[in-house]
């Protein structure tokens, strides 16, 4: 093998993350019909504030306040409780990703995976569960807990410190979103798979030392073939 530890994004890497229907799902139980035009809305909010997470802008409990301000309001219900009833609903709604599992199946038992996501804890290991997914990983680091996203260094040096003694050039990134995965492993000097299967254009200088558009790839290049 040629790497021992791979570490994968969650969302749109391993996981599908559509939080539409997640929201309209949600919204429903307060007789609310949350339409194509509502998520829109919400995803102009939304989407830059998770750029802003991103780059330590705002801290992850503004994020969780300031998406949910305008539905908070409508429904007269507090945000976090509102954030904490959309996390319960993606964990059911989010599921594998073409070739996901059995991409993990191959690699199970001959290295050791983890994951690294900006999502937040509470619907992680709830997920896993409903996915049957929880054994292929040694742990899942989170940046609500672990205070920083990616790509700040120091939630890559916090998975790193749960593998024990391994070498940087034995760890493998595998991840959907350019700005936080690959630019991310870069900056620990780690490899870096580009898992872009929604054929985006790399628009910077820095270059992933893979690139994939199907997770089988993967296996092979693990295998180093």
């Amino acid at each position: 093998m040629k790497y021992q530890w791979i570490l994968f994004d969650a969302d749109e890497t391993l996981f599908s993350f559509n939080s539409f229907i997640g929201l309209k799902t949600m919204l429903k139980r307060y007789g609310i019909d949350f339409n194509e035009q509502d998520y829109a809305e919400f995803q102009a909010v939304n989407k830059p504030l998770w750029v802003a997470y991103q780059n330590k802008e705002i801290t992850a409990e503004q994020l969780r306040q300031r998406r949910f301000a305008k539905l908070s309001a409508q429904i007269g219900k507090d945000a976090e409780s509102l954030n904490q009833e959309l996390m319960a609903e993606m964990a059911i709604v989010s599921q594998p990703l073409p070739q996901v599992v059995e991409t993990l199946n191959a690699l199970h038992g001959k290295v050791k995976m983890g994951i690294i996501t900006n999502g937040f804890e509470s619907m992680q290991s709830k997920r896993l569960e409903n996915t049957k997914t929880a054994d292929f990983f040694e742990f899942v680091v989170v940046s609500e807990k672990v205070g920083v996203a990616k790509p700040d260094p120091k939630i890559f040096e916090n998975a790193i410190a749960q593998m024990g003694e391994v070498d940087k050039s034995q760890i493998l990134m595998v991840g959907d979103t350019f700005s936080s995965d690959i630019v991310g492993a870069n900056n620990v000097g780690i490899d870096s798979c580009w898992f872009n299967h929604e054929n985006h254009h790399n628009e910077s200088e820095i270059r992933p030392t893979y690139e994939i558009k199907n997770m089988l790839e993967l296996v092979d290049i693990v295998q180093g073939k």
